[in-house]
């Protein structure tokens, strides 16, 4: 790490030069999270995400930075989201030996979400070798476990609310952004006193486990998610519409499966269906599995922060502690041959599965299986990117391409988007309104309708100076 330049109290001193902020990733696209914020004794990349969804995104992963990664001091990560972390251990490979900072939850999350994807990333590369499909020979893997072990090496966890050094002439403190577990958005102090913030992936107030965020206190440059820009979560009508969808589902004989991020998502699905199932609406009879073994060891660390009773976690929730987390008979899948038995399984049932897109996983496998039944329902319950099968579904697709096939799209589909873990519109304009202007707002990790809308809406409503950046812009903190 490079040596903080000695302080000096001469008022003559010649001041730093304004640090250079670079966006690399997470602009025109909800995933890629990546800034580099560079001064006169630092670079320092807020987020470090994977790219997702359409394949020219996604062949943004093997591409090098535009800087050397051994020069980066540290990496802030503001949460566990493969979109915000999954570029960590390709980092690495390339030379990164800094410090990774994060908050102790996220740590952990983390750790489960970088070692699957290094599994799907080795697989992927095998299966390419056997069968031919990789223009490369042979098919790499962006990284493999190793590289993921060299990386759960650098994190250092620290606690929200207290500023620490994280780099030469940078401090970082961490604020609770009520996103998922361990969120969290980012204010950094550089060394010529200006400063910057980040809200990485921002939550909204109406979370049924965790705190709404920390509110915003300013910063001079703010770059601020817009993922549902141009939406307004509607929660009581998409609460309503999701049990409306499980009981006509139930009661025609069909399965619901319903493809969840394993982390955050799953748990907030598995609280809403035991409110189903408290109610009545849910019959006991009626099995949920769980197929996802990432789903489920996120699902133990929720379990622990529970137990805790940690500060993130709403009040309500840690009196209830893990009862809100199990809709019995709640079955937890984990071994693939268990996976593959669920195709055997007659009469009604729920499968929770990842991942959340349908881009890749176990889901994929029920997928194929369910939606040619017009008995059957699939409900999507977030965000879904463009280029993913969720988008497809969402859209209208009368088939989806999966192993190499089509398969006919016969199923209910049903968008349910109130069980996003993000801020809607309205939300993220609320939470900016108390705080004072920045010099400047960005709008990131939004598809590019939703970050105009928002942009426009916060120049609209606040009077502030709101931009939607380019993707490898480079602007100056001051």
């Amino acid at each position: 790490m490079t040596t903080a330049a000695p302080a000096t109290d001469d008022p003559q001193a010649t001041p730093g030069r304004p640090a250079l902020l670079s966006f690399l990733g997470g602009v025109g696209t909800v995933t890629g999270s990546k800034f580099l914020v560079e001064s006169d004794h630092a670079r320092v990349l807020v987020d470090c995400g994977l790219f997702q969804g359409l394949a020219d995104l996604r062949r943004r992963n093997w591409r090098t930075l535009p800087c050397d990664a051994e020069d980066i001091d540290a990496v802030v990560v503001t949460h566990a989201h493969l979109d915000h972390c999954g570029y960590l251990p390709r980092l690495v490979r390339h030379g990164f030996r800094g410090r990774i900072v994060t908050t102790q939850f996220t740590a952990r999350l983390m750790e489960i979400v970088l070692r699957d994807s290094a599994k799907l990333q080795m697989e992927a590369a095998q299966h390419a070798n056997e069968h031919g499909w990789s223009k490369h020979r042979p098919a790499e893997p962006l990284y493999d476990d190793s590289d993921v072990d060299r990386t759960m090496k650098l994190v250092d966890a620290v606690p929200l609310r207290t500023s620490v050094d994280i780099a030469a002439g940078t401090r970082l403190t961490l604020h609770s952004a009520g996103h998922i577990l361990g969120s969290a958005w980012a204010h950094l102090t550089l060394e010529d006193g200006h400063t910057l913030a980040v809200t990485g992936d921002l939550g909204r107030p109406g979370h049924p486990l965790l705190r709404p965020a920390e509110p915003f206190s300013g910063a001079d440059v703010l770059l601020v998610e817009s993922t549902y820009g141009n939406r307004r979560h509607q929660e009581e009508e998409g609460r309503t519409r999701f049990a409306e969808v499980i009981t006509a589902t139930l009661a025609r004989g069909g399965t619901v499966v319903i493809p969840a991020f394993a982390l955050d998502r799953t748990e907030v699905v598995l609280h809403e269906l035991a409110e189903l199932r408290r109610t009545g609406r849910l019959p006991a009879a009626v099995p949920v599995y769980v197929d996802s073994p990432m789903a489920l060891a996120a699902l133990d660390v929720y379990r622990d922060a529970l137990a805790a009773g940690a500060a993130e976690l709403r009040a309500d929730i840690t009196e209830t502690g893990t009862a809100a987390l199990r809709p019995e008979p709640f079955r937890t899948v984990r071994s693939l041959q268990e996976s593959i038995d669920l195709g055997h399984v007659s009469g009604p049932s729920v499968i929770v599965s990842a991942s959340g897109m349908a881009t890749g996983g176990r889901v994929l496998h029920h997928l194929r299986r369910l939606l040619p039944d017009a008995r059957n329902a699939v409900v999507v319950v977030g965000f879904a990117a463009k280029g993913t099968r969720a988008r497809d579904l969402v859209d209208g697709a009368k088939a989806l391409k999966m192993f190499g096939e089509y398969v006919p799209v016969r199923a209910q589909v049903a968008d349910v988007p109130h069980f996003s873990a993000h801020a809607d519109a309205t939300q993220i304009v609320d939470w900016l309104r108390d705080a004072p202007a920045p010099q400047a707002t960005y709008l990131v990790h939004g598809e590019p309708e939703a970050a105009e809308a928002l942009r426009d809406r916060i120049t609209r409503t606040l009077g502030w100076t709101a931009v939607v950046p380019r993707s490898g812009e480079r602007v100056l903190v001051r």
